[in-house]
């Protein structure tokens, strides 16, 4: 019995060493053991590495994958979506792809500019595909950007907060998405060059031109102003993808007039101005009328791709609020929910609410506000209130701010 004991004390776990009482279990196997420690370590290690696999970057997938995980989200604006998907497949590509020689063919980048007007789904759809593809993304307002020097923030302060997006993971950030918001406010305000400085217009393209085509960017670590004595973090941005989106209001008017200037002879371009909309002009945009709108050639240069947005009419924003996978309705539903009230919105509201915001010719954009403003009554009044299973919402709510209908519990009989 006591050389069984010895056997015993003399088995050893093969990963770690481990006596056989030092660990609470020990399994046998072909000629070896593992203890549960070891068994413990290899399943966290399966899991974080199955884990990664699933959230990591997605940057390889198609392009018709890319756009279906853009059709849960945006509504429309097919064509632009396609153009996307496929400007960011190519660009993601070509990273994972370097050259393989010196003499190889050097694949250059191709940053993105969507024009279309305000709520179309701009920005929405430059933070789904960051948030979907797992890499740092960041929005600048072009209108906050002046060149060094002036006041105002700093063209480099965009790279700042890619990095702080990153958690100041260098190597993240320089794969990052930049979305620059009202790029078209940066437009130069006349064709006449002016002996004033410009410096929101013409000299913020100017440096953003080096940050966008690829350059060594220079940030200071805890953001704010430059300072001489301060430490810099080197952030190269040749791989970083900069998306840049505007309502260029006035484009339409610039195409038009190129569209209808040879209106004479066998090559006449006959254009109906009341057969086109906006959205269809849009499309026929030229990097002349571009430059004929005040953006200077260079920078119209860095941004090859060119992607168009329709405005939204009734039948899109009704589809807005209700089929995207975070539908507006579907948020305040589950608002409604959380204090156990089933909230019941007519299709004659949901008409209603989107008639209301192309009145306000905000786009998608005012939608939320339009159903806050009729909703902060009762969402006010709610979690005081008791015995209510569903507060419905008809059309005279959102056009004349009556009271919804609330439809209570029955009562219990009582004596």
């Amino acid at each position: 019995m006591a050389k069984k004991d010895d056997m015993n004390e003399n088995l050893f776990c093969s990963f770690c060493g481990k006596n056989q009482k030092e660990v609470s279990k020990l399994i046998a196997g072909p000629a070896v053991y593992i203890c549960d420690e070891c068994i413990q370590l290899c399943s966290e290690i399966i899991e974080e590495d199955t884990e990664d696999q699933v959230s990591g970057d997605k940057s390889s997938l198609a392009p018709k994958q890319i756009k279906a995980v853009l059709d849960d989200y945006v509504i429309e604006q097919d064509k632009a979506k396609k153009i996307l998907s496929v400007a960011v497949y190519n660009h993601y590509k070509r990273l994972d792809c370097p050259p393989s020689s010196s003499n190889d063919v050097e694949i250059q980048k191709s940053n993105i500019l969507l024009i279309g007007p305000t709520g179309s789904g701009k920005t929405l759809m430059a933070q789904t595909l960051a948030r979907f593809l797992n890499v740092p993304f960041t929005i600048a307002d072009a209108t906050s950007l002046t060149e060094a020097g002036y006041v105002g923030e700093d063209v480099e302060n965009i790279i700042l907060s890619l990095l702080q997006n990153a958690d100041y993971d260098v190597e993240r950030a320089r794969r990052g998405i930049v979305y620059i918001d009202e790029i078209d406010k940066i437009a130069s305000k006349s064709d006449n060059p002016s002996i004033t400085r410009d410096v929101s217009g013409e000299g913020v393209q100017q440096a953003l031109l080096k940050i966008i085509e690829g350059t060594t960017a220079s940030v200071p670590p805890k953001g704010g102003r430059k300072h001489p004595q301060q430490d810099f973090v080197k952030v190269d941005t040749s791989n970083i993808l900069f998306i840049c989106g505007g309502t260029f209001n006035g484009l339409d008017q610039v195409i038009q007039h190129r569209l209808g200037s040879n209106t004479m002879g066998f090559g006449a371009n006959i254009v109906d101005k009341a057969t086109i909309n906006v959205g269809e002009l849009l499309k026929m945009v030229q990097p002349e009328d571009l430059m004929k709108f005040g953006m200077i050639p260079e920078f119209i240069g860095r941004l090859p791709v060119i992607a168009t947005l329709n405005e939204l009419n009734e039948n899109s924003l009704i589809r807005i609020l209700k089929e995207p996978r975070n539908a507006l309705i579907k948020q305040f539903k589950k608002l409604f929910d959380m204090e156990g009230v089933n909230l019941r919105i007519t299709d004659s509201a949901v008409a209603a609410i989107a008639r209301e915001a192309l009145k306000r010719k905000s786009g998608a954009r005012g939608l939320r506000a339009i159903i806050e403003n009729c909703l902060i009554d009762i969402m006010y009044e709610l979690p005081s209130m008791e015995d209510v299973r569903e507060c419905v919402i008809g059309e005279e709510v959102i056009l004349n701010h009556e009271s919804p209908i609330l439809l209570y519990e029955q009562n219990k009989m009582s004596a």
